[in-house]
């Protein structure tokens, strides 16, 4: 295959093209009780091509996309590659201001909108001038306010016969701008490049040793790109199969999975302690998934988890910018650890001086790709951005990770979630690590309070479980005999629950923005002395 045959088949509908031509109308993905084979998929996403292409939507274009999990988003997202143009998912639980930066920033000409969302659309068109028009699925309620933009109905725009004129897309062509989270500063949409869903896919496949025999449980929002690359498109380039479904739900979570036949589900972090929290029955293990893939779960409960549910998790490193430098595999792998860097990667630990530190020495992650187009093109419109992440031409991850002899990695923190208080280093997640295992604490976590010496002081926001108590004098005193006296928190904050995205990733930013409020205890204005 010539170097022009690689940039031309490594985009994602062609993929999809050849596994019509491998399997026809084999299934492919099923979504509730609607099945959908690989003919199916194809015929419908060359329909969404076909009208958005008959509305004006051409290569390049931006086209922002606010949708639940269903059927119509996979479309979507297959039939604007067939065009070259660039889908823009929006966090379903944006509103306001967010929501209009975000569309604005990306330069969207076109927003596609499920009815149930446009309560919060409808307030912000009027500050988006460059939304062109508004495509709305399903029935729009009667007491919304008018929309001031040409409205179309989504149903009506693909009733046509799938037909459309081609465009040249190649792989280096970008077919998605995914915004980050936002924790530090704006969120920075990461404009990614037609081979990065395709090298993702890969290296997931790689992995977990994925055919066509699995089924991959799919429950994390399709607007995040986890989702998109480390679950559809794996599949596809397997020929497997995918279960999709609304949303996570502990109570059905174990229903569907038998009921789908699913095999594998991938997973973050904050998901499989809540299935781990769930009263414990004898047949537990009596599920058809052999593979949970993913990354961040307590290290505490991995043991666990494989045991109780009679799998194999397989841990990895990554962000949406990067893709997955580290990762172990089905036939290498080291419990608790982020895995090896693959072989399409090179990585580096070093200290805040940039020099290179040796195995056991926490440090900051650098990383650079050694195939093109797997990684982001830029931060859109955000040039200083991306100048800021590829210092000394390598791209700096933010995060704090080790190394042991054996060449396996292991998270320390994330660097802007570390701590340092009168000159000592504090790891947010040993903190909560502690407080976590308190038997009536539910979830914490440790975040920096602005301190009157200089540095930080550390401060939790805690839930506890149901009808539990516990009071700040006694979780310190607990504190006190399990970690150093410099990391016991000095401002303890109990709440009702944490604010969570939908991802179930917590929002520290704005724990961090709203800082010692006056429901906060504090130790030292109390006169609580610290044992040494």
């Amino acid at each position: 295959m010539t170097s022009v045959d690689i940039a031309h088949d490594r985009v994602i509908h062609r993929v999809l093209k050849e596994k019509v031509e491998q399997y026809s109308n084999r299934e492919f993905f099923r979504f509730e009780d609607q099945v959908f084979g690989y003919q199916d998929f194809d015929r419908e996403s060359d329909k969404v091509a076909a009208g958005l292409q008959a509305l004006g939507v051409g290569k390049g274009d931006k086209v922002a996309i606010v949708m639940k999990n269903r059927p119509e988003f996979l479309f979507l997202w297959f039939g604007l590659s067939k065009l070259g143009a660039i889908e823009v998912p929006m966090n379903t639980a944006h509103r306001g201001y967010l929501l209009t930066y975000m569309i604005d920033k990306a330069d969207c000409q076109m927003m596609v909108v499920e009815s149930q969302f446009l309560d919060r659309i409808a307030p912000v068109l009027k500050d988006l001038p460059k939304v062109e028009k508004v495509l709305i699925l399903g029935e729009p309620h009667e007491s919304l306010p008018q929309i001031d933009k040409p409205v179309f109905d989504y149903r009506r725009v693909i009733d046509n016969e799938g037909k459309y004129n081609e465009v040249e897309v190649q792989w280096s062509d970008p077919f998605i701008i995914m915004f980050t989270s936002g924790t530090t500063g704006p969120s920075k949409g990461s404009l990614m490049p037609q081979n990065y869903a395709l090298y993702m896919g890969e290296l997931v496949c790689r992995a977990t040793e994925y055919d066509e025999r699995d089924c991959l449980y799919t429950v994390l929002p399709l607007f995040h790109g986890n989702a998109q690359v480390l679950s559809i498109m794996p599949a596809l380039m397997s020929g497997a199969r995918v279960g999709l479904v609304e949303r996570f739900s502990a109570t059905r979570f174990w229903d569907d999975v038998k009921r789908y036949g699913c095999t594998e589900f991938n997973y973050i972090g904050g998901v499989l302690p809540i299935l781990l929290k769930a009263d414990p029955r004898p047949n537990d293990a009596d599920n058809p998934l052999r593979i949970m893939f993913g990354g961040g779960v307590p290290k505490d409960l991995f043991e666990a988890i494989e045991k109780r549910f009679g799998l194999t998790l397989i841990e990895a490193y990554g962000m949406s910018e990067i893709g997955l430098p580290l990762m172990n595999t089905l036939r290498e792998r080291k419990p608790k650890t982020c895995g090896k860097p693959g072989p399409d990667y090179a990585v580096k630990v070093v200290d805040d001086n940039g020099r290179e530190v040796g195995p056991n020495t926490p440090g900051e992650l650098l990383m650079r790709p050694l195939k093109p187009y797997s990684m982001l093109l830029e931060y859109y419109k955000m040039p200083d951005k991306t100048v800021e992440a590829w210092r000394d031409l390598w791209f700096h991850t933010g995060d704090y990770l080790t190394y042991d002899e054996e060449g396996y990695f292991y998270f320390v923190d994330r660097k802007k979630d570390a701590l340092r208080r009168r000159g000592e280093n504090i790891s947010s997640y040993e903190v909560e690590k502690v407080i976590n295992s308190h038997p009536a604490v539910l979830e914490s976590v440790a975040i920096a309070a602005k301190s009157e010496v200089g540095e930080d002081e550390v401060m939790v926001c805690v839930t506890l479980k149901p009808l539990q108590k516990l009071t700040p004098e006694q979780l310190t005193a607990y504190c006190e005999e399990r970690m150093a006296y410099f990391m016991v928190p000095r401002y303890i904050r109990f709440m009702e629950a944490l604010p969570k995205t939908p991802t179930e990733r917590v929002e520290k930013y704005k724990l961090r923005e709203e800082g010692v409020t006056p429901d906060t205890w504090d130790r030292e204005k109390v006169g609580y002395k610290l044992k040494r």
